[in-house]
């Protein structure tokens, strides 16, 4: 076929086709487009050509392909010799020795929980290892609240919030906890080692900045985790460190995007047990333009005339502090948590709140009774009077008495913790486990005697978290939970027979054998 036969077949052809296309109604509009398009801007034209045969070839193009040339296609037998042959890493460490004796030797207690206690074998103890601060958990009217409520309610709301899962009883125990703090709007969660854990990367994301106590609990800790911000970390209640780490935050950030800043710590901390100084803190956090997260999970019900916590005891307006965090677990021998502030603050976390809103909601009776129990201490502050007499007497029989130990707990913190003097700990070379162990023998001891206590338990850092950090080690303490359920004798007593159980240990442990060599 020579050249003018080609162009005669494609000729032809092309008549063909346009003759085919003229038959599809429209085309002649199409074909008119495509001519004065082509007049006005060829280029333009030229595009829509291209985009045309791309969305053709995208059509026309096979579906995708999963098979890899280098996949190796495995027998049956093959598959199940390999499955055979995994072996997973199991999903916690293995328990020590010391993990596993100390959970045989955990006391079960039998029936209701109270100042006094029975256990599984048999005998009543003094139970000064709950937060059974004011004995709201033996009181009739709590008691008969809370049955009420069971019985309108049922007993779990079976929904998240925001959903079929909110109940009025919900929005009462808010309106509650919000007129007692003096805040525009309060949030209930449904737990509250969750509350803090979620309210702080509903605000803080990757690149914002937080400035945290190192001596912060673990559930800040996971809640810093979890944003994924920059966390830097000051000396615990040091406002003076805290100053340092402001100034340098504001300077290396002074040329950079701005960022959303925030300063995070307790009222009452949970592993050392004394108190922040709020005034100096509100007044940093102005001064370097700070948002401040305040965890009031302690303070919240113990601090204060009428229990509304560290703002009441050092007399600072709640409104200058932007989140302010809190337990109905604790004191209020309820259960939840919540978080205070401003109306934006509050209805924020209803929709970006992780186990807000994908955890089912508070059950009825545990916001009735948080409600119930807040509006108690509201009318009788006398029991706050009474808890704090106790405690002036626990300390009088431990901490100037003791050669041992001392309290670290500010003098209104119902839950004392009680470490080992650090001259003890230089002169004998103790380590964290030999305290651990130590203070798990006071223990044992205190409850052979007839009083139940615990000790300080906290998981450690979590990995990823900066060297400094790191070395930041929790101190062994033993906790004592002061109650108004016991009268300032009973009190007394106790105190003299954790005093004595403490003493027995260690001077056992120094004139034994296996004790460490003084320095």
């Amino acid at each position: 076929m020579d050249l003018q036969d080609i162009q005669s077949y494609m000729v032809s052809s092309m008549n063909e086709i346009t003759s085919t296309f003229q038959k599809v109604p429209g085309s002649a509009m199409l074909i008119r487009y495509i001519q004065s398009s082509y007049q006005d801007d060829p280029v333009r034209s030229v595009i829509e050509l291209v985009l045309v045969i791309f969305f053709i070839r995208y059509l026309l193009a096979p579906s995708y392909v999963t098979h890899n040339n280098n996949f190796v296609q495995l027998t049956e037998e093959e598959i199940d010799d390999l499955v055979d042959e995994w072996q997973p890493e199991p999903l916690v460490a293995k328990m020590t020795p010391f993990e596993e004796a100390d959970s045989e030797k955990t006391p079960i207690i039998v029936g209701p929980s109270g100042p006094k206690s029975k256990l599984s074998n048999g005998r009543t103890v003094t139970n000064l290892a709950s937060y059974n601060f004011y004995n709201f958990v033996g009181n009739e009217q709590v008691k008969e609240k809370a049955i009420q409520t069971l019985r309108t309610y049922g007993v779990g709301p079976c929904g998240p919030p925001q959903f079929y899962g909110t109940q009025d009883v919900h929005m009462k125990t808010e309106a509650d906890i919000a007129s007692c703090l003096g805040t525009e709007g309060c949030i209930v969660y449904a737990h509250a080692f969750s509350t803090i854990s979620s309210v702080i990367p509903a605000f803080c994301k990757r690149g914002d900045i937080i400035v945290a106590d190192r001596a912060s609990n673990y559930s800040i800790r996971k809640g810093l985790q979890i944003s994924r911000s920059t966390v830097k970390y000051f000396e615990h209640n040091n406002m003076e460190d805290l100053e340092r780490v402001l100034q340098k935050v504001v300077k290396e950030q002074a040329k950079r995007p701005l960022t959303r800043r925030f300063i995070v710590t307790e009222g009452l901390s949970e592993t050392v047990g004394d108190c922040v100084d709020l005034p100096k803190l509100i007044e940093l956090k102005r001064r370097y333009k700070f948002r401040l997260m305040l965890d009031e999970t302690w303070s919240f019900g113990v601090l204060g005339r009428t229990g509304r916590g560290l703002t009441e005891a050092q007399n600072v307006d709640a409104s200058q502090i932007d989140m302010l965090i809190g337990s109905l677990a604790g004191p209020l021998c309820a259960g939840g948590g919540f978080c205070a502030g401003s109306n934006d603050v509050v209805e924020h976390q209803r929709i970006t709140a992780a186990s807000y809103t994908f955890s089912a909601a508070l059950p009825a009776m545990l916001a009735t009774t948080a409600s119930e129990t807040l509006n108690m201490l509201q009318t009788n502050p006398e029991v706050l009077v009474q808890c704090r007499e106790n405690i002036k007497a626990m300390r009088a029989q431990l901490d100037p008495r003791s050669d041992w130990v001392h309290c670290t707990s500010a003098v209104e913190n119902p839950v004392m913790l009680l470490v080992l003097k650090q001259d003890i700990v230089n002169s004998r070379r103790l380590s964290i486990e030999e305290q651990e162990r130590i203070m798990q023998e006071c223990v044992d001891e205190t409850l052979a005697n007839g009083v139940m206590i615990t000790r300080l338990k906290s998981m450690p850092v979590y990995s990823g978290s900066n060297g400094k950090d790191e070395e930041w080690k929790l101190q062994p303490a033993l906790k004592v939970c002061i109650t108004t359920g016991l009268s300032k004798k009973e009190i007394e007593k106790a105190g003299v027979v954790i005093r004595h159980a403490i003493t027995k240990v260690l001077t056992r442990k120094a004139s034994s054998k296996l004790a460490l060599p003084l320095a």
